[in-house]
């Protein structure tokens, strides 16, 4: 009989203050893209020519994230490609 495992999320830190705003959105949005991109690498999407934007968008439909950008649809191609 194997024991039950409580894992917690990893803390947040607080993002640095006085930045500008283009800096946060460029911050938020690689990681929009980063976890779509573990998304769809778990599911069996290993090429980026397969990760059309209606892919991306369906698979952050499930997963409950926000309808992604264009721009951040290239971003999770790029992440994807990276990978391989």
């Amino acid at each position: 009989m194997t024991a039950a495992v409580s894992v917690s999320p990893p803390q947040k830190k607080k993002l640095p203050a006085g930045l500008p705003r283009e800096w946060y959105e460029t911050h938020n949005r690689r990681l929009k893209a980063m976890r779509l991109a573990i998304f769809l690498l778990d599911t069996g999407t290993y090429d980026a020519k397969r990760a059309t934007n209606r892919k991306i968008r369906t698979m952050a439909a499930r997963t409950g994230i926000h309808r992604p950008s264009n721009t951040t649809c290239r971003l999770v191609r790029g992440f994807i490609e990276s990978h391989g």
